[in-house]
């Protein structure tokens, strides 16, 4: 393994030199990770804000894109994939509401109810910075080649199933 003496490495060789009886692979691996993941938070809201979205508008709006023709959900659906909560999805609704990107309907099925659907203004901006998205990140993965990436796509899945399914 080639090492460079990034700040992982740094951090990992000062707790071994003080707990040299340690295998410090794990925080080597978890370290690696948490700092990916901070610089793929800032890259998305970066791709997105592009597109003239916040992170919270583009899930709700991918979650409605992803959903097919005619792109709608009810609000307990848009809760369960969105995570949050009801009041909170309540909120989000109203701006993007306002933002004319989702109109509330009546739900044909259930007079009480209403479904949540996308404007064609959304699903155009949603596209955008979706396209946007993947560009950004084809260009961070830029040094990997097609099997790399692959051989990480199946890392990443065998370690994502076994610290996910707690």
């Amino acid at each position: 393994m080639v090492r460079r003496n990034d700040e992982v490495d740094l951090l990992i060789d000062a707790w071994a030199g003080q707990l040299p009886e340690i295998d410090f692979s794990p925080l080597d691996v978890m370290s690696r990770l948490r700092r990916i993941s901070l610089r793929l938070n800032s890259i998305r809201a970066t791709a997105f804000r592009s597109a003239g979205l916040a992170i919270w508008e583009f899930d709700v709006l991918a979650a409605l894109r992803r959903a097919g023709e005619p792109f709608q959900l009810s609000p307990a659906q848009l809760v369960r994939v969105t995570m949050v909560t009801s009041g909170t999805l309540s909120n989000r609704l109203d701006l993007l509401e306002e933002r004319g990107f989702v109109e509330r309907r009546r739900n044909p099925e259930d007079g009480r109810g209403v479904l949540v659907h996308m404007t064609d203004e959304g699903r155009e901006l949603v596209d955008r910075a979706m396209i946007a998205l993947v560009a950004s990140e084809e260009t961070q993965l830029g040094a990997l080649e097609r099997e790399e990436r692959n051989q990480l796509i199946e890392l990443l899945r065998r370690l994502g199933d076994a610290i996910l399914t707690d």
